[in-house]
């Protein structure tokens, strides 16, 4: 059988964590921000664990877990 391909978006977008979640950067960070809160671009520093049922979606584009 040959090797299956991971999804190259997924790989530049998600990374499982050590016990298998997949972790992903949080959106809505790019441009406007004077339109957003302060509290909105805090909560969406650094990075966030996807939930369930979004995490088997990623999960079955990365067949090697990333």
């Amino acid at each position: 059988m040959p090797k299956m391909k991971t999804k190259s978006s997924v790989k530049k977008r998600f990374r499982l964590t050590g016990t298998g979640k997949v972790r992903a950067n949080v959106g809505y960070k790019r441009h406007q921000l004077s339109a957003k809160t302060q509290k909105m671009k805090r909560k969406a520093r650094g990075t966030m664990i996807l939930s369930e049922a979004d995490a088997n979606i990623v999960k079955q584009f990365m067949p090697y877990g990333g």
